[in-house]
């Protein structure tokens, strides 16, 4: 489940730079921006499930 995680914030680092190279990289391609922050946004929704379920199965302990 850890793991799952760490790939998950990895693929949210990695989709928020795309998105900035290609912000700042010459002529603006809008598209491939707005397909890179929605990448974001679902890993974004996806982590937080994934810290949800594994909170909720035990997999995961806050710390106290």
């Amino acid at each position: 489940m850890k793991g799952l995680i760490v790939l998950t914030l990895i693929g949210i680092v990695i989709s928020l730079a795309h998105a900035l190279f290609t912000m700042t990289g010459g002529p603006t391609d809008n598209k491939r921006m707005v397909r890179a922050l929605s990448i974001r946004v679902g890993l974004s929704v996806a982590l937080f499930a994934f810290l949800m379920i594994g909170w909720y199965l035990g997999l995961l302990q806050p710390h106290q």
